[in-house]
């Protein structure tokens, strides 16, 4: 690959300065060079490497070109141009202002536990934005992930990236492993590309990484070294940190766990108890501080050994089927209809999505939730929730102090990633129907997922009439 000089022009656009080079390419700030209208944002020229290596460099190109151009998404970089393969083969995209998250590595001392759980939580966010567009990045590594000033996460470098609508021109490779070692997940070492449990699995070890400062799996040079992670588990977080919450560590191993149906179902339920470790139900996965014993790997090995691996749905088919289910709970002024027949549409809603999540939220005023009242709010929503059957359901019981009901629902089912709200048709009871339900219709018209309004009912009140 020829080196460009500062100034150079290529169909339009001036070649800056050299910002990256390695061995699969080089990257350029550039500018139009034409007096075409400013983009509104920095751009980057990236040219592929023909070396010894070209044909894999160019697959690279392809996927990216193809990928950059079928997601419209905040959390990957905005594509500009592509040049002709035949000559001038490069991507021209928005330049990302923010630091990579292997800088973050790289401070003196440990970071803190929320530090880390906020940089996981705006990852995992991301790589769901991704999932929602049916496709996969598959080579989520710190160097491929950038953090903007305002901590959201950009996921850059999408060469090894698959979309379910397109065709998978990694998956022609003669390679059964592609992807980067010490995060790759253990269906990509035996060539199953496609299921965004995967993306978890590579966030999983880079949460490790960053608690720990170390590599749950090594840096593995070979492919029997790569295959060890179908049966191993890596030493346990807080066997490296013990001050490392017991929360934490179930998160981290949840996303680390060998068969992808043991770990998080979807990103967006990562993020979730990302956001609120506090909510976490902590196994023996996450008391653990030993680790696992050498029988239980050899169970595995066994299991392994033999184990035909399958394609899965596409990423948004697999999100749709486990839904965060959030239920509107009003915390006064509340018919015993209401609460029933709240409680009905949510036991419907779960029945059939085992494996979906449930936030239970109430609102109260600002100022009115002291520690005393915010426990006795708690314990109405835990009551209120005793009745259904959350066997197959992680559930999670949440007080939110706002003036604004239908604008604090509103935060937290976008910032949740929420699938499905399901509240009254009439929120605050008989003194307020006057008003006819404003917080419903305000959520209804303006939430970022389906909303399910429930009118009030009560089966049993016609049972005296009989």
């Amino acid at each position: 690959m020829s080196r460009l000089a500062p100034g150079t022009v290529i169909d339009g656009f001036r070649i800056g300065d050299c910002l990256h080079a390695g061995g699969m390419g080089a990257i350029h700030a550039v500018t139009y060079a034409d007096g075409a209208p400013d983009p509104g944002f920095p751009m980057v020229m990236k040219r592929p490497r023909l070396g010894s290596d070209g044909a894999g460099s160019i697959v690279g190109y392809e996927v990216e070109q193809q990928m950059l151009q079928a997601i419209t998404s905040a959390h990957v970089p905005r594509f500009i141009a592509a040049g002709d393969l035949t000559r001038h083969p490069y991507l021209v995209m928005e330049r990302i202002d923010g630091r990579t998250l292997d800088r973050f590595l790289d401070a003196p001392a440990p970071l803190a536990i929320d530090t880390i759980c906020e940089l996981g939580a705006a990852i995992a966010l991301a790589a769901h934005d991704l999932h929602r567009q049916n496709a996969c990045h598959l080579d989520l590594k710190p160097a491929n992930v950038m953090i903007r000033a305002d901590g959201s996460a950009v996921l850059i470098d999408l060469g090894l990236a698959c979309h379910a609508h397109y065709p998978d021109l990694l998956a022609e490779e003669t390679r059964k492993a592609v992807g980067s070692a010490p995060w790759m997940a253990p269906e990509q070492v035996v060539g199953v590309r496609g299921d965004p449990r995967s993306d978890l699995f590579a966030i999983g070890v880079m949460l490790y990484e960053l608690a720990t400062r170390e590599l749950p799996f090594g840096e593995p040079r070979t492919e029997s070294g790569l295959r060890q992670r179908l049966w191993m588990d890596p030493v346990p977080p807080r066997a490296r940190r013990p001050d490392l919450p017991e929360c934490f560590q179930e998160i981290v191993l949840r996303c680390l766990e060998p068969e992808a149906s043991d770990r998080y179902p979807s990103a967006a339920h990562l993020a979730f108890d990302l956001n609120h470790p506090a909510q976490v139900s902590v196994t023996a996965r996450g008391r653990q501080t030993r680790p696992t014993g050498a029988f239980v790997h050899f169970k595995r090995w066994l299991r392994a050994a033999g184990k035909h691996y399958v394609p899965s749905p596409p990423p948004q088919q697999q999100i749709d089927s486990v839904p965060i289910v959030m239920v509107a709970v009003p915390h006064r002024d509340v018919t015993d209809a209401t609460l029933y027949s709240l409680r009905e549409a949510v036991a419907r809603s779960l029945g059939i999505r085992p494996g979906a999540r449930l936030a239970c939220v109430t609102v109260v005023p600002v100022g009115a939730s002291d520690e005393g009242t915010y426990a006795s709010h708690l314990a109405q929503l835990k009551e209120w929730a005793a009745a259904l059957d959350l066997s197959r359901h992680q559930a999670s019981f949440h007080v939110l102090e706002s003036g604004d009901v239908a604008e604090a629902l509103l935060r937290y089912a976008d910032n949740n990633r929420v699938t499905m709200i399901v509240m009254g048709a009439a929120t605050h009871g008989t003194s307020m129907q006057r008003l006819l339900a404003t917080v419903p219709i305000k959520v209804a018209m303006h939430a970022p997922c389906t909303v399910i309004l429930v009118k009030q009912t009560l089966p049993f009140a016609q049972l005296g009439e009989d």
